[in-house]
Parts: structure tokens; sequence; C-alpha cells
């Protein structure tokens, strides 16, 4: 195992890069977006969760480490930023619980702030732990539209969930349309997954609240990126629950598919198979084409066990999967499997957030301490190491280098990607436990409680 210069070959690469940057449903991930101006990139841009559609957290173009991580500069915003930042040609967008949207140019200096109205007080949900509640799902950049997406909660009786397109250069509002469809309590519905761009629209997921109150259904809601007209969706079949909540949000497939994981439903031992506890495959209409969830997914719904807390985890032919039963799974990509149709399956741990791809290694975000895990030519697993328990936010790659967070002692950690162990560390500030890193150039940008830490690592 070792941490590649370049990464999928390069027909995977061409396959992908539209879910991030917009362009047709197959395209490279971590190729620079299409730039609106004639513009030359020297590192490539990181516009989504994990840098693209494919959400492999793999920065290509940072250069090796040479130093200690420092940081160079804290931005203070408006209110706690929950979702990923997200760089394009060197300019940094960070959205906070706020409603707020920034953007920063190479030197930190604001280019615009756009506040999009007030967000959503605890006082108007029954249940939940963000408060206020605005934007918390990572913010998506569409590269032939030349504008960002992000998706706000409003204050209201009750609450509000939009979608809205931005124009990347001034911030101006370019459109903004509900995300509110007939058949769930708005109340309850919660927007924390990533978007993502794939084919002709924006996709949002959404889940509930912390507390799992009232009637809400995991959704997949997509919005034409041109105007946000004609709204598709997919309801999970399930009475109620099953969210499709990771941080990750939708991940895009190489055949067309976006692959959602989902959270534990209303159906449990003795009841009727309601597509929950599962990893559903979409096509581009938000019509089901696939499926897996284990064969204890009724006992695992039961007791909130499900795979929905870990974003899937595209790893050469295969995907891998976990969440907070402890069980890790590995799928046949062209093939799901349906109900215990796994390839290999074997306790590694419990995760939450995102994975990050290394050709045939995946490193796991586990509550007691980062895994490497070695997906062999038959689907078979090996755990290849073991980080320090408290380093257990979801990683990102880059500079020879796997990033990952200590939330609880606010430290980014730089661990060797042959034995997990660390060189280096920087203190970046209180964060939140899903945080996730962002990687463009030489720099590594971190979320936190009071707005954004940018860390140099060399």
């Amino acid at each position: 195992m070792s941490v590649r210069s370049a990464a999928l070959p390069l027909v995977l690469l061409a396959l992908v890069a539209s879910a991030a940057t917009g362009g047709a449903a197959k395209a490279e991930p971590n190729r620079a977006a299409p730039a609106p101006t004639a513009v030359k990139a020297t590192y490539a841009d990181w516009p989504t969760y994990h840098g693209n559609g494919y959400r492999d957290g793999f920065a290509h173009t940072m250069p090796a480490v040479s130093g200690a991580p420092r940081v160079v500069k804290k931005l203070a915003l408006d209110g706690k930023v929950y979702a990923a930042p997200i760089v394009v040609r060197g300019v940094l967008i960070v959205a906070t619980e706020n409603n707020t949207v920034y953007a920063f140019d190479a030197a930190y200096r604001k280019l615009w702030a756009r506040h999009l109205g007030p967000p959503s007080r605890a006082s108007e949900r029954p249940c939940g732990n963000i408060d206020p509640l605005g934007i918390t799902g990572t913010p998506a950049y569409d590269g032939t539209r030349n504008s960002v997406y992000v998706a706000p909660e409003y204050s209201g009786a009750p609450p509000r969930h939009e979608l809205v397109s931005l124009n990347f250069s001034t911030g101006a509002v370019l459109w903004h349309k509900s995300l509110d469809r007939p058949g769930v309590d708005a109340r309850v519905m919660q927007q924390r997954g990533a978007l993502t761009i794939f084919g002709a629209r924006v996709w949002v997921p959404f889940g509930g609240l912390a507390g799992d109150c009232g009637a809400y259904k995991g959704r997949l809601v997509g919005l034409q990126r041109t105007d946000g007209l004609h709204p598709l969706a997919y309801t999970v079949p399930t009475a109620r629950e099953a969210g499709i909540w990771a941080p990750p949000g939708p991940v895009v497939d190489l055949y067309g598919h976006l692959l959602v994981a989902v959270g534990n439903g209303a159906s449990g031992v003795g009841g009727k198979y309601d597509f929950s506890d599962s990893i559903l495959e979409l096509n581009s209409s938000a019509t089901l084409t696939d499926s897996f969830s284990p064969s204890t997914w009724a006992s695992d719904n039961d007791a909130d066990l499900d795979l929905g807390s870990q974003g899937p985890a595209i790893v050469s032919q295969w995907i891998f999967t976990a969440g907070k039963s402890g069980t890790a799974y590995v799928l046949r990509r062209t093939h799901l499997g349906g109900i215990g149709g796994q390839v290999s399956q074997a306790t590694v741990c419990r995760s939450f957030g995102g994975t990050a791809v290394d050709i045939n290694t995946v490193y796991v975000p586990c509550t007691d301490g980062l895994r490497a895990v070695h997906i062999g030519s038959t689907g078979q697993m090996q755990v290849l190491w073991h980080a320090a328990a408290a380093t257990n936010g979801s990683p990102v790659i880059g500079g020879g280098r796997i990033w990952s967070l200590d939330a609880g002692a606010g430290l980014l950690q730089a661990l060797d990607p042959k034995t997990g162990q660390s060189r280096g560390q920087v203190s970046v500030g209180a964060t939140t436990r899903f945080a996730t890193p962002a990687i463009y150039g030489r720099n590594v940008y971190i979320p936190t409680l009071a707005g954004a830490t940018v860390v140099a690592t060399s």
C-alpha cells in the first residue's frame, strides 16, 4: 500500500467529473473544475465534499509534506460551521449555521458574504442538536454555470428548506426553490448530507433530527441546475425514519448512478422489508435500480445499528460500507446483492462520516480510531492498521499523509499512510464530530465552531 501520485486509471477518472463540477454524467473526480474564466489552475479544485462526486477524498496535486503543519489563518464567521469547505481556483467557500455563505481569496480576504435569511431555532422543532439550524450539508460548485449551491433551513412555522444557487464570483442569488415535498412533516426533516451535482440536477439528501422525533422519511430531492424547476424525488418506502443523513451525501458511481446509505427504518423483526438499513442505487430519474441490506437488517433496525452513519465507498470494483453495528461489508459494484448479498463481511468498527480511498485501501472513520482496510482481488478485507483512538474524524489524503481530526482535542493529525502513526499535529480549534477537512494546494481547511482554520503543510 502506498499513497499514489496519480490515482485511478484515467478511464475511471473520466467517468465521474461532472458530479463535482456539473458536466455530463461521465467525468473525472479530481480534475480541476472547468474555469468560467481563462484562469490557469495550479492545483486541482476541491468543489464538493471530499473533492469529487466519487468521494475518494484524495488531493492528488497536493505537494509532498515537507514540514510540521501550522495554522496560518483562523477565520471568525457569524456561526458554527458543520459543512465542509470547498475551494475553487484558490477561492475558499464556507457556509455557516447562520445561513451565511462566505468567499475568501488566496490571501483570506473576504470577497463577498451572502446572508440568506434567519435560520431555524430549536424552539421551532421537537428535537435536534443544532441550534440555530441553517446550512449543514456541504455546498457544491457548478463549473458550467459558475455557481455554488447551498441548502439552508429557514425559521418558520414550520421551518422551510430551500436550494439556493449563488453566483460564484459575486455571491448574488441566481435562484432559490423549495425542497419541501409532500408526504412528510417539514419540521422534523433535516438536511445534513453533502449536495451532489449529477447529470442535469443538484441532489439534496434528507434525514431526521437528532432524537429521531416525528414522521420524517429518508429522501433524495433533485432540482434542475439551470433554474431549480422540475423536481424529482425518491423517498424510502418506510412508515418513518430511514434517513439519508451521512455527511458525504450521495456518491456518484462509474455507471450513471447515485449511491446512498440509509439509516434504520420503522420495520423491525417480524416486519416487512422497507429498504431501510441499506445501500441504495438510484438512476438520474430518481428510480431505485439496486440495493443491499445485511441479513440482520430487521434486528439492526430494532437496535439502531444501521448502515446510514457512513457513506458508501467505491474501492476499485467493490463497494465498502460500514455503520453503527461494527460489521463492514464488501459488495460488488455491478450488483449490490440485495438482502445478505455481500461478497464478504468482517468485524471492523463502528463508523460515522466519510471514508477516503487510495486504490484498494479505504481509510475508515471509526469511533475508536481511524483504520486502514485493504480490499483484495476477491473482495476480502484486511485491517492494515488502527490509529490512536481519539483520531476518528472523516479522513482526507494528500501530500503523503492521511489527515484526520481529533475533534475532542481540536487537533488535526497528519498520519503516515503505511502505519497510521502521527507524523505531526496542530491545534485548529473546536469542531463538530463530523467535521471534514478540505484540501487545496499545500493547505488543509478545517470547519470549526467559530468559522474555519487554514493549516499549511509545508
